[in-house]
């Protein structure tokens, strides 16, 4: 077992995210390599200042546009939209591992009679006239579904036929996300953009036990340090119940895939990847790292266990987007921000594109946090930054 400072677990985490110390991860190279590291980061829809995975990334990958991330979705094919912690993006090359959840989702097909011929109507579409949205397949009516997109069994009652369809067969893996405008998405055939080598592979863990293990060693490995208790870092893994999460750390813990760290301060043992330990070495033996000043995103794989964040950090998050606005204790649409080893506030900003301006509509300190000129520097700096990646010429402050 590996005895480790309260600060040493929160540089261990810091430098682990790239979000301490020099840029590790560097241009769009650099934004591949983290989702790598991360095996998925969120997918969220709502652009009040960039979407969450664009968030993710602007706050750990230098020089990183949104650019970026498109061209590696939809144009080098390096990335997929899929679901895993909830909708995600994540490698192409880990296509293979979620063949049962392909496979559940053609099973999930299977109950609604209407489907096949519809199925058979839009992949021979797709095929003679190119990518396809809902909105524009030539499918009309409603038909009774169910989606398996997020694995859910969520039930829709009655939908439109060509959206039914197009998710059907994209949960399914015949066909994948082509391209998006704005929240529309344009779907094309899978064996146009997945490399038959990675779209023909077979399973690599068929055993569901390994599977879950694989999946568990993913999302230690995706926050840097975890612990054995329930957690929405679990959230999605199919199975995975106390017995099962405690029969997983078990094994990893005994075929040296994971390492237990006792933190100070901390009754829970916590747990990360044995492959991190040069850097926990690192840790160890160093102690002095460059202060970076980032602005997080509210679903951040670093802030994916919000109960261990608020125990190491004395960060207590909550995103508030679900909040009526008479309850909020923030906003609609608050990041957390970092500065160094601590979290020193948070921020509302909103990117309006047409005007080219950043509005920051409020900042909120810590209590505890004196707000020294170097901290209001380092921030003003920060905010340049967030207005540079948001394409925003002026900064407005509320």
């Amino acid at each position: 077992m590996i005895g480790l400072t309260n600060r040493q677990a929160r540089q261990f985490m810091l430098l682990k995210q790239g979000l301490l110390g020099e840029y590790r991860f560097i241009g769009k190279q650099g934004a591949y390599e983290y989702v790598r590291q991360a095996g998925c980061i969120q997918f969220d829809p709502v652009d009040a200042c960039g979407k969450n995975a664009e968030l993710t990334l602007q706050s750990r990958v230098k020089g990183f546009t949104k650019k970026m991330l498109y061209e590696l979705l939809y144009e080098d094919r390096l990335l997929l939209d899929f679901p895993d912690k909830n909708l995600s993006i994540l490698p192409m090359e880990d296509w293979p591992y979620f063949e049962r959840y392909r496979e559940a989702a053609r099973k999930c097909g299977k109950q609604f009679p209407e489907l096949p011929k519809l199925e058979e109507q839009a992949k021979n579409y797709i095929a003679g006239n190119g990518p396809v949205s809902s909105d524009d397949l030539p499918i009309e009516g409603d038909i009774h579904w169910h989606s398996a997109i997020h694995w859910s069994g969520e039930w829709h009652g009655k939908t439109k036929a060509a959206r039914a369809v197009l998710e059907q067969l994209y949960s399914a893996g015949e066909l994948v996300i082509h391209h998006k405008q704005g929240a529309r998405k344009y779907y094309a055939l899978a064996g146009d953009h997945v490399p038959a080598k990675i779209l023909d592979a077979p399973d690599p863990l068929p055993d569901e036990f390994e599977h879950l293990k694989w999946r568990v060693l993913r999302r230690i490995s995706a926050t840097g340090l975890l612990w054995n208790r329930p957690s929405d870092a679990w959230l999605n893994i199919w199975g995975l119940k106390s017995p099962e999460r405690n029969r997983a750390f078990r094994e990893l813990l005994e075929e040296g895939k994971i390492l237990e760290i006792q933190v100070e301060g901390i009754k829970n043992c916590l747990y990360c990847n044995a492959g991190d330990l040069p850097l926990m070495d690192q840790v160890l033996m160093d102690g002095t790292y460059k202060s970076r000043c980032e602005f997080l995103a509210p679903l951040d794989c670093f802030l994916w266990d919000r109960n261990l964040v608020k125990e190491l950090f004395g960060f207590d998050y909550r995103w508030e987007i679900y909040t009526p606005a008479v309850k909020r204790k923030y906003g609609f649409y608050v990041l957390p921000i970092l500065c160094g080893e601590r979290f020193v506030g948070r921020i509302e900003a909103v990117a309006e594109k047409k005007a080219g301006v950043l509005t920051v509509k409020n900042i909120w300190f810590e209590d505890g946090i004196r707000q020294t000129k170097k901290l209001s520097h380092e921030i003003d700096q920060c905010v340049k930054r967030f207005a540079k990646f948001n394409e925003c010429k002026e900064i407005w402050r509320g």
